[in-house]
């Protein structure tokens, strides 16, 4: 088929070859991966819960953000008053390097519209949170819709502290989550001073001054989804709606961990 000299020329023709493709394969195995060079944007997430929880309340959310390259805190709020809540928060910011952005969950949300006049906050995050204005509290801001089945639920004590029972944490906290969630959030729970943190009024409005998101909960028996509806509207929120209840960074993580995200992303550190 070939004559003789095309035979030899093959056969000189296929070591060559040979070597060059390996060649080609060690230099292909050297180059170096590409890492993601992480979140741009604002990189510092402060996550603050609110009434009957505690930071733990937004792990979920904080495996997700630290998994894309945010450097994230969830402070423990005493919640023994709003001024013992926001200096607990100050102190968090203070420790912070850079711009960060506040997210706040319930009550939370109170504390992050007095603190977040701080300098070092870029934006605010509210999930099913409250947003007073000037002067407005969480029982004035109560006031303004009709009362939630979570009313029912509340057990003070003498010091006037609230705590949930657990038939209520699990008809109207939680609803969405799962019993043994349900039970370790009863039994974990945190009371909260109806007089030094539900009756306080705020004297500083930070998200008349910073861009603001807000998650609204349409299934909430804590808060009235409509107040939820109305205090976004009145902030001028950017606004994602969800089909959860109270607790939605535990049954919408992925939703509310887009929201802190797009937040995030949108500032400028």
């Amino acid at each position: 088929m070939f004559s003789s000299n095309v035979k030899a020329s093959l056969r000189l023709l296929v070591p060559a070859m040979t070597l060059a493709l390996a060649g080609c394969s060690s230099r292909i195995a050297s180059v170096p991966t590409v890492q993601a060079s992480g979140p741009t944007g604002i990189k510092n997430v402060l996550l603050v819960h609110g009434a009957w929880a505690d930071g733990s309340s937004w792990n979920q959310v904080i495996t997700s953000l630290n998994a894309d390259g945010y450097n994230v805190t969830a402070i423990q709020l005493p919640l023994t008053s709003l001024a013992d809540d926001v200096a607990t928060l100050q102190r968090a910011l203070a420790r912070e390097t850079g711009k960060t952005l506040l997210v706040a969950h319930s009550y939370g949300g109170v504390v992050i519209t007095q603190a977040g006049t701080d300098p070092k906050v870029a934006g605010l995050v509210y999930v099913a949170a409250y947003a007073p204005d000037n002067g407005e509290s969480v029982l004035d801001l109560n006031g303004q819709a009709p009362a939630t089945p979570i009313m029912a639920d509340l057990q003070q004590d003498s010091l006037g502290y609230l705590t949930l029972s657990t038939a209520g944490v699990a008809a109207d906290f939680a609803p969405d989550l799962t019993p043994d969630q349900q039970t370790t959030i009863a039994a974990t729970q945190g009371p909260i001073s109806a007089p030094g943190a539900f009756a306080a009024k705020i004297s500083q409005v930070a998200w008349k001054s910073l861009p603001s998101w807000y998650v609204v909960s349409s299934n909430d028996h804590v808060i009235s989804p409509t107040l939820e509806a109305t205090m976004a509207k009145r902030m001028n929120a950017t606004t994602t709606t969800l089909s959860s209840g109270h607790l939605a960074m535990l049954s919408h993580p992925a939703d509310v961990t887009k929201v802190v995200e797009n937040a995030a992303g949108s500032l400028k550190p």
